[in-house]
């Protein structure tokens, strides 16, 4: 896990998408993407509970798995998927749900198809476990990771505007990606 944690999970924000509910949400929900001005950083290590190596302690990790890209015996990348923990609420208590946790590659190696490998790498390990959908959290700021998710066969399931608690977050809102394992995609270029 130490390892795990050199991989910077940190990102420029420049854009966001914006939601737009015409008629209270009877007319639609719109997501168009739109600057942020100024551009700021973002690091879901720094929240209080995003350092990787906090899972460990507040959760009972038994049945969760650790993917690690190296070069060079270096980690440049690195995937947690979730599966059978009752106190992730991400699971439902589902046991036919997955949930990619954290999936992060360190800013000199993005774009070169090893978020890619790392997604498909937990994508088998769901399917493997008999799990129907793959599920992600992210938020708006976050438009780099939205886009990826939909390249590798996500489609967006739920939006919720109110999720998020925490002053520094609680004007973000939660988008969550499914992957169906059992009927997947055609992939996206």
């Amino acid at each position: 896990m130490t390892q795990y944690s050199t991989v910077p999970i940190r990102f420029e924000v420049k854009s966001k998408l914006s939601l737009d509910s015409p008629n209270g949400g009877l007319g639609g929900i719109v997501l168009y993407e739109e600057d942020v001005i100024p551009p700021y950083m973002k690091d879901y290590d720094e929240a209080k509970d995003g350092a990787p190596i906090l899972r460990l302690e507040r959760f009972y990790t038994s049945n969760w798995v650790l993917f690690l890209a190296r070069e060079g015996g270096i980690p440049v990348g690195g995937a947690t998927v979730a599966f059978c923990t009752p106190e992730v609420q991400m699971l439902r208590a589902r046991e036919d749900i997955s949930v990619l946790w954290d999936i992060r590659v360190h800013p000199g190696h993005r774009r070169s198809r090893i978020g890619s490998a790392l997604f498909s790498e937990a994508a088998k390990w769901s399917s493997e476990r008999n799990c129907k959908y793959l599920r992600v959290e992210t938020q708006d700021a976050n438009v780099p990771a939205c886009r990826f998710y939909v390249r590798q066969g996500c489609v967006l399931g739920e939006i919720n505007r109110f999720a998020y608690s925490e002053p520094h977050v609680a004007h973000e809102i939660m988008l969550i990606w499914y992957l169906d394992l059992w009927n997947p995609p055609t992939l996206q270029p």
